[in-house]
């Protein structure tokens, strides 16, 4: 069995299995509402061009937001949970980013083979593309070259926040009241940037 920074991969499924379990299921759910052509009649489904395009349905259910609740949820479980530290927590961001990744190219081969548009390859969410996201190039691009470079850029503000996590146990705020306050600022503040930042991830990924 193949080990990273010391565990098992198993280890790390084991530990996240509930993120992973529902990454496919929001996957699972978001193509279906976008194959079968799901609307809310107060969202208009156009483009810019005039063409239509994907329900506006689909919106509410995002892998992204999943994403997210999982880099949050690891940040801090890895600590309070004794899991490991900052290089367990890297192994964890990678996992889920590349299965949420590859899951949604398989999403656009499945639009590249059938030749039609779904969520993953409309043109709301996949502005790099241009005007068709129906590219072997988009697909292989969210399987190969997202998941690692993502987890990369979330590792730190996640780390940032495990960092925040490590710091509040008992007696961390014992002192002078200056000296509990400044703590409190400072570690507040790591906290909300990396919240911010990690957003920004997510938003542009």
């Amino acid at each position: 069995m193949p080990t990273m920074f010391g565990k098992k991969v198993k280890e790390y499924v084991r530990f996240e299995r509930w993120i992973l379990i529902l990454i496919l299921a929001v996957f699972a759910l978001r193509l279906g509402l976008s194959l079968a052509g799901a609307s809310k009649a107060e969202y208009p489904v156009m483009t810019r061009t005039g063409i239509p395009t994907i329900p506006k349905a689909t919106e509410w259910v995002s892998i992204n937001l999943v994403l997210l609740v999982g880099i949050l949820y690891c940040a801090i479980a890895v600590q309070t949970r004794g899991f490991g530290t900052y290089k367990h927590l890297f192994p964890l961001l990678l996992f889920q980013t590349s299965i949420a990744h590859c899951l949604i190219g398989m999403g656009i081969i499945l639009g590249i083979v059938t030749g039609h548009n779904n969520v993953f390859t409309a043109l709301e969410h996949c502005g790099v593309c241009g005007a068709d996201g129906l590219r072997w190039g988009h697909a292989l691009g969210h399987i190969v070259v997202v998941p690692p470079l993502v987890s990369l850029i979330s590792w730190l503000p996640a780390s940032a926040i495990l960092f925040v996590t490590r710091q509040v146990r008992p007696g961390a705020f014992d002192g002078p009241l200056v000296v509990v306050l400044a703590k409190f600022v400072a570690l507040a503040a790591i906290a909300v940037a990396s919240l911010v930042l990690i957003l920004g991830i997510m938003r542009f990924s």
